[in-house]
C-alpha cells in the first residue's frame, strides 16, 4: 500500500510500499548537513513502526565517511528492532566506495531487478596467499606460458613478477594490481575524486602524506581507510596509525594515482603547506571567512592558496578535455564539475566559505568587477598550460547562494579545422564540399546548443580561406581566431547587434560572409539579401533537424520566393559519444534488433559497447563524432519552398526521395561499432 511522502522530509521523500518504506534523498550524502535531514526522516520512519527501510541512492552521486559510519549504525539499530535497511539505485563510484570500506558486506545493495548484487557466478574466487600467475591465468588476462617465461625473467633479473608482467606489457597494471589485491586480502582502487572523502584525507598532514606515499580515503567508526602502494609496510601503517589513534585499513593504489590526488584535489590548507610555502595568514582568514565579507573574500582571492587551487583546477580540465566547468554555490558546499562528451561529471566539493574567494580571482583573471556581484557579468581569460594557450569563456549569473560560473574552455588544439575531419560520411562530405564550392548562396547549419555547429562553420571557412577571397565574420563571442579572416564581435551593450554589423560588412566587399547565428528577422532577411547578390553566407540556426530551418525562416517573416532562390543547403548535425577504445567488447546484435532496423540482409550482425573502466570514468564512452543530414536544394525544393510548405509536407517530401536524416546516418556509426544504438537514440530524440 503506497502514503503520501512525507511533508516533513523537505528534500527527501518516503513513500511506504508493501512491508518496506522506500526513502529517497535528493542529493548527495556528503556533508553533515545533508546527512542529518536523512537521519531525521528515518527516525521519523521508526518512531512510526516502519523498521524496513529501502534507501533509493539514484540521486546520491558521492558518499562520506559520515553517512556510511551512520548506515552501519542504523542497520544495527534496525536489527535489533527486527528490521533492516538495503540500498538500491547505487551508481559504480558508491558501490565501489561500499566495497572498499566494507558497507556492501554490511549493508546489502540491490541490483537493478531488486535482487542482492554478487560477484558474477563464472569468475572464480581466491583468497589471501594464492599465486599472482594463477589469479590471472584464472581472469584469463595472459596464458600459462607468459607465466613461465615472467618466472625465468625473475630468477634472472630479481624483480617482482608483477612489475615484470607490466613491464613487458602483457598485463594491464590495473588488471595485475587488482590480482595483488586479491592476493593480498586487501581491495584495490583507482584513487579518484569521489572514491575519498576530503575530511578524511585532510587529517593527514600533506608532507607527511607524500612522504609515506599513502593518502587517507573513509574513516569508519575508529577505522581509517589507507591508499598506500606498499599494503605489507607495517611502519608505515603504524606510524599513520599512532599519529591518527586509529586502526589502519590498507587499501592498494597505483603510487602515481596517490601523488596525483595529493596534488591536484586536496583541500586550501594542503596546498598552503606543499605547493605555496609560508601563507598562514591567508588560510587562517579563509577558515575564519563569512561570506558575507566581501573585503576579506577579495584579499583571500588574491592569495597565493586560491591562486593555485583556480590554477589546478583549469589545467585538470584542459588534461581531462572538458569543455565547460561548472563552479556552483549551495547552502553546506560548493561544487566544481567538468562537461565532458557532453555530460556533466563532479570534480570536487570544496567549503562553501571558499567560493567567493574563487570567483573573485576568476574575475580579476577576466578584468572584471569583484565589487559586482548583483549582476552577471561575461568576460575572457586567457592562460598557458600544456606548453599552448587556451581560451576561457567566463560567464557569471547570481543566485540564491552566490554567483555561479561557468568557463567555456576553448583549446584551439582540440579543435577541428578541417572538413575532412568532421566525420561525415563519403556522400554527405561530398555534398558539402559541393556547397561550399558555390560562388553565392546561403548554406545553413542547424542542431541544438552543444551540437558542434560552430566547429562545422569553422573548418568550412578554413576550407574556404584563399589570400584570393575576402572572408569576414559576426561572431557573438569570437571563438577562435584564424589567420586572413576578418572577425568582428557583437556587442550587444553598445547596439552592435548581428544586423547592424552585417549591413556594413557588405559595403567592405567580401565575397564570403559568416555570420554565427541568425536570432531574428532583420539578421535573417540581410543575410538572405547578402546570398541573392552575389556572396556566398555562412550561418547558424537553432532547430533540431534540417527540414525545420526552411520553416523556421519562413515563419521569421523571410518570402518564400527569396529563401528559394538564396538558400543553397541545410547541415544538421548531433554529436555522439564513441565507445572507448579501453574497453570496448563485441556482442552480437539480438534478433529482434536486426528485424527493427532491417539488417537481415548482413548476415551475423557484430555491435558494440563499453564495459566502463578507469579511462572512461566508468561511462563506457570516450571521445564523440558527428553524425550528419544534409539537405541540398534542387528545382522540385525550390518550387516547395516557393508555396510557403508546412513542417509535415518537407518530411514527406524527404521521405519520397530517401533523405539520409540523422537517425540512419547513427546507425551506420553503430554498425561500424564506432557509438551504439542508445546513444544514437539519445541524441536524436531531443
Amino acid at each position: 500500500m503506497n502514503e503520501p511522502a512525507d511533508s516533513k522530509a523537505g528534500p527527501i521523500t518516503r513513500v511506504r510500499i508493501g512491508v518496506a518504506t522506500h526513502v529517497t534523498p535528493k542529493s548527495s550524502l556528503a556533508g553533515n548537513e545533508a546527512l542529518q535531514d536523512l537521519l531525521l526522516v528515518i527516525d521519523d520512519c521508526i518512531d512510526s513502526g516502519e523498521i524496513k527501510m529501502i534507501i533509493d541512492f539514484a540521486a546520491v552521486q558521492v558518499i562520506d565517511g559520515l553517512a556510511i559510519s551512520a548506515l552501519m549504525d542504523l542497520q544495527d539499530r534496525l536489527i535489533k528492532l527486527g528490521g533492516w535497511v538495503k540500498i538500491s539505485g547505487h551508481n559504480s563510484i558508491v558501490a565501489e566506495v561500499a566495497k572498499i570500506t566494507g558497507l556492501s558486506d554490511y549493508v546489502t545493495f540491490l541490483n537493478s531487478e531488486g535482487e542482492r548484487d554478487h560477484r558474477p557466478t563464472d569468475e572464480i574466487s581466491f583468497g589471501p596467499g594464492a599465486r599472482l600467475g594463477d589469479i590471472l591465468v584464472a581472469r584469463n588476462l595472459i596464458t600459462e606460458a607468459k607465466i613461465k617465461e615472467a618466472l625465468k625473467l625473475q630468477e634472472r633479473l630479481g624483480k617482482r613478477m608483477g612489475q615484470i608482467i607490466i613491464d613487458k606489457g602483457w598485463v594491464a597494471e590495473n588488471d595485475v594490481l587488482r590480482a595483488l589485491g586479491e592476493q593480498l586480502g586487501v581491495p584495490f582502487v583507482r584513487v579518484r575524486p569521489g572514491l575519498f572523502d576530503p575530511a578524511a584525507t585532510s587529517l593527514l598532514e600533506h608532507s607527511v602524506a607524500r612522504r609515506l606515499c599513502v593518502m587517507p580515503l573513509f574513516r569508519i567508526r575508529s577505522s581509517l581507510f589507507l591508499a598506500t602502494a606498499k599494503p605489507q609496510d607495517m611502519p608505515t601503517l603504524e606510524e599513520v596509525s599512532e599519529r591518527l589513534q586509529c586502526v589502519i585499513r590498507p587499501v592498494l593504489a597505483r603510487k602515481e594515482d596517490i601523488f596525483k590526488l595529493l596534488n591536484e584535489s586536496v583541500e586550501i590548507d594542503d596546498l598552503q603547506f606543499d605547493m605555496v610555502g609560508d601563507v598562514d595568514e591567508d588560510f587562517a582568514v579563509v577558515e575564519n571567512l563569512q561570506v558575507d565579507d566581501y573585503s576579506a573574500i577579495d584579499e583571500v582571492a588574491a592569495g597565493s592558496p586560491v591562486v593555485n587551487l583556480v590554477n589546478s583546477i583549469i589545467q585538470r580540465a584542459v588534461r581531462d578535455g572538458a569543455s565547460d566547468i561548472h563552479l556552483e554555490p549551495f547552502r553546506t558546499h560548493s561544487r566544481i564539475r567538468f562537461r565532458i562528451d557532453g555530460l556533466l561529471y563532479e570534480f570536487t566539493a570544496p567549503r562553501v566559505e571558499l567560493h567567493p574567494a574563487l570567483i573573485s580571482r576568476l574575475k580579476v583573471m577576466a578584468n572584471l568587477d569583484i565589487a559586482e556581484r548583483r549582476m552577471p557579468q561575461d568576460g575572457r581569460i586567457q592562460v598557458q598550460t600544456q606548453g599552448r594557450s587556451v581560451d576561457l569563456r567566463f560567464s557569471s549569473l547570481p543566485g540564491l547562494y552566490g554567483e555561479k560560473v561557468v568557463l567555456r574552455i576553448l583549446d584551439k588544439n582540440q579543435a577541428i579545422l578541417d572538413v575532412n575531419k568532421l566525420n561525415m560520411c563519403d556522400e554527405n562530405l561530398m555534398i558539402f564540399k559541393q556547397l561550399l564550392d558555390s560562388s553565392h548562396g546561403l548554406i545553413l547549419v542547424t542542431g541544438p546548443t552543444g551540437s558542434g555547429k560552430t566547429t562545422s562553420l569553422y573548418a568550412a571557412l578554413n576550407h574556404l580561406k584563399s589570400i584570393e577571397k575576402n572572408l569576414v565574420t559576426i561572431e557573438d563571442p569570437v571563438e577562435y581566431q584564424l589567420d586572413i579572416i576578418n572577425q568582428n564581435e557583437v556587442r550587444g551593450g553598445i547596439g552592435l547587434t548581428f544586423a547592424k554589423i552585417l549591413k556594413h560588412v557588405l559595403r567592405q566587399d567580401p565575397d564570403i560572409v559568416m555570420v554565427g547565428e541568425i536570432r531574428e528577422r532583420e539578421t535573417a532577411e540581410i543575410a538572405v539579401q547578402a546570398a541573392l547578390t552575389g556572396h556566398l553566407v555562412l550561418s547558424t540556426l537553432h532547430t533540431n533537424d534540417a527540414v525545420g530551418a526552411v520553416t523556421r525562416l519562413i515563419d521569421m517573416g523571410v518570402e518564400p520566393y527569396l529563401l528559394s532562390s538564396a538558400l543553397l543547403g541545410v547541415v544538421g548535425q548531433r554529436l555522439v559519444r564513441t565507445i572507448c577504445p579501453s574497453c570496448q567488447s563485441d556482442f552480437l546484435a539480438p534478433l529482434e534488433i536486426v528485424e527493427q532496423f532491417g539488417w537481415q540482409d548482413q548476415g551475423d550482425v557484430k555491435l558494440s559497447r563499453g564495459k566502463g573502466c578507469d579511462d572512461c570514468y566508468d561511462s563506457g564512452f570516450k571521445g564523440r563524432m558527428g553524425i550528419h543530414e544534409i539537405l541540398k536544394t534542387d528545382p522540385d525544393l525550390q518550387k516547395l519552398i516557393i508555396s510557403g510548405p508546412s513542417r509535415d509536407e518537407l518530411s514527406d517530401y524527404l521521405h519520397g526521395r530517401g533523405f539520409r536524416n540523422l537517425f540512419t546516418d547513427g546507425l551506420a556509426r553503430v554498425l561500424e561499432r564506432r557509438t551504439t544504438i542508445e546513444e544514437v537514440s539519445r541524441v536524436t530524440s531531443i
